[in-house]
């Protein structure tokens, strides 16, 4: 009922920054959070930021908090993660999440009940 759609990964230097952008589509109106996790090789999915739809409260892993910021439009269904000062850490696929589940965990993959593609993030050193 919900297509998310994200956009902007690349490669970058270390130190480098990325904005990217998840457009939501179809039934949005029950959408009560956005949140993005990132996936490396061999390593299993893991929670980076989210968003509530409405009031705007935004939640971080330790890891990006002062380098990563989430941000939405509501109005026009778009969400955003600006990161900055990149690591080869941060080399993952970041996926677009978004959740129309009441009593959501905002923090857990099981939170979300729709999912974009994923885009490539790469940050060299």
């Amino acid at each position: 009922q919900v297509q998310l759609v994200e956009s902007g990964g690349g490669l970058v230097q270390a130190g480098g920054s990325l904005s990217l952008s998840c457009a939501a589509s179809g039934r949005t109106l029950g959408v009560r959070a956005m949140g993005w996790f990132r996936q490396g090789p061999g390593a299993q999915r893991e929670f980076v930021a989210s968003i509530s739809w409405s009031g705007g409260s935004t939640y971080y892993t330790d890891s990006v908090k002062g380098r990563f910021t989430i941000s939405r439009d509501s109005a026009k269904n778009m969400g955003y993660l600006q990161m900055y000062n990149l690591k080869p850490e941060d080399t993952a696929l970041y996926y677009c999440a978004a959740s129309t589940i009441v009593g959501l965990r905002l923090l857990h993959r099981d939170g979300y009940d729709y999912w974009g593609q994923g885009t490539q993030v790469t940050v060299s050193s």
